[in-house]
């Protein structure tokens, strides 16, 4: 029985959203149909709600300390979920996860030593480690005969020489959308211990793997995988609540630990905001139905995508994630450039999506579509994309 509402539809403008609000700075049109940063347009659930004006109707907001319940409820959740036994003084919150990934830079990278990350991938991967002053190396992932992706391990020997210290994992995959198996992280993981390399795993959408996918910790699946890794985490693409920065780090070696947290404890980095541990509590403590309806919703918008493309727009193959709302569209078919393409969307369907050389070179060809919306929303999408392709 549905408890929730995913087709209401929600007016955003006006309300500082990035995805509505900068339209007119980052596409040069406010008028577009956002479908391109990945928060979703549901209504950020009612008991996370009804948490944070629990604690407004208390008048002074000073420092804070953090709840008592606020670590164990993290790891029960993990525990619950993915089957790994976080303790809680592995944990410690950053703001943000691209955040903490710059912080890890800085912490574990010397300015001549190099960062490796395997595109079409996250783009603050790229920009974070740049702006950083950190040289990128590049391993791209390796497209199989069925337009997924696998990693390409014998590339990867090529490229990370001795002075590679860190290689940046998304797991699952943005924005391929995959759920990376066993085999394929204990082989990066055996890589990376052997030749000191530590791992980031960005594992930001662990908890919205689809249909009858399991997310996989990169930490859990062997002792060098534990070794030699920082976890990032966070509830807020799941439970919709990026604004409030309810990130995690997770580090199981006690040598990295301590040399990260006592980095972050030295410049007051690891302290959450007021609001990020309520918001986090009511998430994990009461968020599992609307996790499912939520997830239910998803598929069904993916499927409808799926559809849609195969009956109208047969040149736009859109590769099924196995977890997130961020769909991975193949126009390769239309035979367009990447700028053609981008103004097609753009200009001539006015639609926001991602360009898809934003995740790297190997994505061109290729734009990034949120379906965490209403379906309606979507459904309107997709027939000004049709419409605009009949009139090329």
């Amino acid at each position: 029985m549905k408890t929730y509402d995913f087709d209401k539809r929600i007016e955003r403008r006006g309300s500082g959203a990035l995805k509505y609000d900068a339209l007119q700075e980052r596409y040069g049109d406010k008028d577009l149909l956002p479908l391109w940063v990945a928060d979703m347009d549901f209504e950020t659930p009612s008991f996370i709600v009804d948490a944070l004006k629990q604690r407004l109707e208390h008048p002074i907001f000073g420092y804070t300390v953090e709840p008592k319940e606020y670590w164990p409820t993290v790891c029960q959740w993990i525990a619950d979920h993915h089957d790994w036994q976080v303790k809680p003084e592995w944990l410690t919150y950053i703001p943000g996860i691209v955040k903490g990934i710059g912080m890890a830079i800085n912490v574990f990278v010397k300015e001549d030593e190099k960062v490796i990350i395997q595109p079409p991938v996250y783009h603050p991967f790229r920009l974070t480690t740049l702006g950083n002053g950190r040289e990128v190396v590049y391993n791209p992932l390796r497209r199989k005969s069925d337009g997924f992706y696998e990693m390409d391990f014998e590339n990867l020997e090529k490229v990370a020489d001795a002075k590679c210290r860190l290689l940046v994992l998304a797991n699952p995959h943005n924005p391929g959308g995959i759920v990376w198996d066993k085999e394929t992280l204990v082989k990066l993981a055996d890589f990376c211990y052997h030749r000191n390399i530590l791992v980031i795993s960005d594992e930001i959408h662990c908890d919205m793997a689809l249909w009858d996918n399991k997310h996989i910790p990169f930490a859990t699946v062997s002792p060098e995988a534990e070794a030699c890794s920082i976890t990032f985490g966070a509830p807020s693409k799941t439970f919709n609540i990026a604004g409030i920065v309810s990130s995690y780090a997770i580090v199981p070696n006690e040598q990295i630990r301590q040399r990260f947290f006592g980095w972050l404890t030295a410049n007051e980095l690891n302290e959450p905001t007021v609001f990020a541990p309520i918001a986090t509590i009511a998430a994990f403590q009461k968020g599992e139905a609307w996790r499912q309806e939520m997830l239910r919703y998803v598929e069904a918008n993916i499927d409808f995508v799926i559809d849609f493309c195969k009956q109208h727009l047969p040149a736009i193959r859109p590769l099924r994630p196995q977890a997130s709302f961020l769909v991975w569209l193949d126009c390769t078919a239309l035979g367009l450039s990447q700028s053609a393409l981008v103004d097609l969307f753009v200009k001539k369907a006015r639609l926001a999506l991602n360009d898809g050389s934003i995740f790297g070179k190997e994505g061109e060809g290729f734009m990034r579509l949120n379906v965490g919306c209403p379906r309606s929303l979507l459904r309107e999408a997709l027939e000004r994309l049709e419409k605009a392709i009949k009139e090329e």
